[in-house]
């Protein structure tokens, strides 16, 4: 089904490129993309925080440190629940 997209032009270059360096067409390249993104598991493992917190008390601090950057650094979606 035909759709329109807009994406920025570095990056509509840059996917021009990488599909000619793989001799695909830019169509393709963008469906491989989408199609990894939503296939690839790309959501946290159940249990992945619960985990790194059971080791020790300095590793239960670097991981809470690191979900608050986590949560900050999303600027286009609000931050999931993990």
């Amino acid at each position: 089904m035909p759709t329109s997209v807009h994406i920025p032009t570095d990056l509509l270059k840059a996917a021009d490129r990488r599909a000619k360096a793989l001799r695909i067409s830019r169509n393709r390249l963008i469906i491989n993309a989408l199609e990894r993104e939503l296939t690839s598991g790309s959501d946290w493992s159940t249990g992945f925080f619960d985990e790194l917190r059971s080791v020790d008390e300095e590793v239960v601090d670097a991981v809470d440190e690191m979900l608050i950057a986590v949560k900050r650094a999303r600027t286009s979606k609000s931050p999931r629940q993990l």
